[in-house]
């Protein structure tokens, strides 16, 4: 098989899942040219992806997806500076697919690490090796961040359900998946 018809084949399976991991964190139109991006290094850097390039592709997507955001950061900068004022902040699109606003709303409030890092695990499904390679990190360091996360929204949701919030309990934690060692 040819370098062009094994890069065809990888590009098949991955795309899907590739632009699904993607789509939950920006909108439609950003979410493709970020996954051509994504697809356009792995041609590149063909002869180096791992035997299993899943990883490989979600960490250059979200290598991808942070270059676009500082972009429109400092671009969000100049319109400030020329306009003399504030710009609104825009909503966080990925978090729409979640459909009870309590847990939506305790994953809004927490850092974008620890959000980062329970959907790698609840979403995308990844286990630990696999999640904290897609960070750049140790698959213990990446055990950890999970286990601080988890923690932390238990306690927005407690704290929602206090306040009398439409927040559950405690069963959307326990509907993040745990875990699984490779």
């Amino acid at each position: 098989m040819s370098e062009h018809e094994h890069f065809t084949v990888m590009f098949r399976e991955h795309y899907p899942r590739v632009l699904a991991f993607v789509l939950r964190r920006t909108d439609p139109v950003r979410a493709h040219d970020v996954v051509a991006d994504t697809f356009t290094a792995a041609w590149r850097h063909f002869d180096r992806l791992p035997a299993e390039p899943l990883p490989w592709l979600y960490r250059v997507a979200r290598g991808c997806l942070a270059n676009e955001r500082r972009a429109d950061r400092r671009q969000a900068r100049i319109v400030e500076k020329i306009a003399g004022r504030g710009v609104p902040h825009a909503p966080d699109h990925a978090l729409s697919v979640i459909v009870d606003a309590g847990l939506r709303q305790a994953l809004s409030r927490l850092s974008p690490a620890d959000r980062e890092a329970l959907l790698l695990i609840g979403w995308e499904g990844l286990d630990n090796d696999t999640a904290a390679t897609v960070l750049g990190c140790s698959a213990v360091t990446f055990r950890v961040r999970v286990h601080r996360a988890r923690r932390r929204l238990a306690r927005l949701l407690d704290s929602a359900d206090r306040e009398g919030s439409p927040a559950p309990r405690r069963s959307p934690v326990s509907g993040l998946r745990k875990e699984r060692s490779a």
